[in-house]
């Protein structure tokens, strides 16, 4: 007889909540995670930590900056980092606990140790109290990714830092190479900006944030330029050598132009891997893809019977609610139910100030697949709420088609766009129109206006432009 009904293999917003949603269905399950806190990579050292960050660092700089435009002077402003990074770690602490008293509450046993597979129904848990066999009906494999690192630039964690060691330098550097320009190194790239950091963003391609729509990512990249921020764009690190007194770094053009420049700290931030190594997943007959990723069927399962695989391990965006909404959805088809996750209308997000959330297609989508569609776009600027608030950057932008009205893809750049996103994506799963969007109601004043007035914009019909 099986020691559990499930066990999950990780304690990340996937893993644990599979894991919960699995116990509220009546299993016996258990959850390994091989560090000693729970939460995995987002709220140790990712989404949670890092956003602590950006709001401390956020209100460092509206008050250095902006105090004396509301007629509050305040006189020098001091940074004390070592406070800032309290904070930090007093949020991530509250919240990994949490997870603790979760599992107890549903009865989620807790194995904690690095597990690997004997057999397809034995794990292997070893920590540092030994090694003990679990076995199983059903495994979920949510182990999460790490950050992709390449020879030429060795990772120390102090000079040379991933995400990890971003968010726990001691120090604000004087000077700061962002080594990538998507989401995460422009998130951290901003913290240490606002702190008082010298920040350049290098980036092999010709633009940043490859995935996003174009027009949003250029009013992006001016908008991190006027924050002072700059940007080597169609350029690739080729070596870099660490010295007392920072580090060189050997940058190549497009056109095979060479330069190296001296940085105070140099943040690798290229992009993540799934964590599949070490679980001996090859040798139970586990099919990984090219990437070192799982390979699953429409319902997460692996090439193994009994075994199932989410989040950043499996192909698609590594983001930590799709890896919640598998996670749930797992579990459910393991106890017989029908869920359905719409992959086209899962929101991404960049914590920066200005936000940016876009969900569904960009135009250079629809052109490519000649998909006929009109834009509604409403400014900031317009709305009264921002102009309180001094928020007043960025747009909303809603593309629809043309015949159906049916909303393809939204884009949003400006203060609060992380949680304006979420109305348009509701809108969008219901099969909801740019129409019904206009003919909603909306608070006035408030920034989720400029949602409706986009909305109305489809129909050349906005009020206040």
């Amino acid at each position: 007889m099986a020691d559990f009904d499930l066990i999950v293999i990780g304690a990340g917003p996937g893993g644990y909540v599979a894991a919960i949603r699995a116990a509220q269905l009546g299993m016996k399950v258990a959850c390994v995670e091989k560090e000693q806190t729970l939460g995995g990579t987002c709220l140790n050292i990712g989404c949670i930590p890092s956003k602590a960050l950006l709001n401390s660092s956020e209100k460092f700089a509206e008050i250095s900056k902006h105090s004396e435009e509301h007629g509050i002077s305040t006189g020098k402003v001091e940074l004390d980092l070592s406070k800032l990074m309290q904070r930090k770690n007093k949020i991530v602490k509250q919240l990994t606990s949490g997870i603790g008293f979760l599992f107890k509450k549903n009865k989620v046993t807790h194995l904690q140790g690095l597990a690997s597979f004997t057999d397809k129904n034995t794990i292997k848990v070893s920590s540092s109290e030994g090694e003990k066999n679990y076995s199983a009906k059903n495994f979920i494999i949510a182990t999460g990714s790490s950050s992709i690192a390449i020879d030429a630039i060795p990772v120390d964690e102090k000079q040379i830092v991933t995400s990890t060691g971003a968010l726990a330098l001691e120090s604000v550097p004087k000077s700061l190479l962002v080594i990538g320009g998507g989401y995460i190194g422009l998130e951290m790239g901003s913290v240490w900006s606002r702190l008082g950091s010298k920040v350049t963003v290098v980036e092999a391609l010709d633009r940043i944030v490859p995935t996003m729509d174009e027009e949003i990512a250029k009013e992006f990249m001016k908008s991190l330029k006027k924050q002072g921020l700059d940007f080597k764009l169609s350029h690739k690190v080729t070596s870099t050598k660490v010295g007392k007194n920072g580090v060189d770094v050997t940058m190549e053009s497009s056109d095979n132009k060479k330069v190296t420049e001296k940085y105070d700290v140099v943040l690798m931030s290229i992009g993540r891997k799934s964590n599949t190594e070490g679980l001996n997943l090859e040798e139970i007959g586990i099919k990984l893809n090219e990437r070192k990723s799982i390979e699953i069927n429409s319902k997460f399962k692996t090439s193994v019977d009994g075994i199932y695989a989410i989040g950043d391990v499996v192909p698609g965006p590594m983001l930590a609610h799709k890896a919640e909404e598998e996670g749930v959805a797992c579990v459910e088809f393991i106890s017989g139910q029908k869920p359905h996750i719409n992959y086209e209308m899962i929101p991404a997000i960049v914590y920066t100030n200005p936000e940016v959330a876009s969900v569904g297609k960009t135009e250079a989508e629809l052109k490519a697949q000649k998909i006929d569609y009109k834009i509604g776009k409403f400014p900031f600027m317009a709305n009264g709420r921002a102009l309180t608030t001094s928020s007043p950057e960025g747009f909303v932008k809603i593309l629809a088609d043309s015949k159906t009205d049916a909303i393809l893809g939204a884009h949003i750049i400006g203060h609060d766009a992380g949680q304006l996103i979420a109305e348009i994506v509701t809108t969008m799963e219901f099969g909801g129109s740019s129409e019904d969007i206009a003919r909603i109601c909306h608070a006035h004043p408030t920034t989720s206006e400029a949602v409706k007035e986009a909305a109305m914009n489809i129909a050349g019909r906005a009020i206040h432009i």
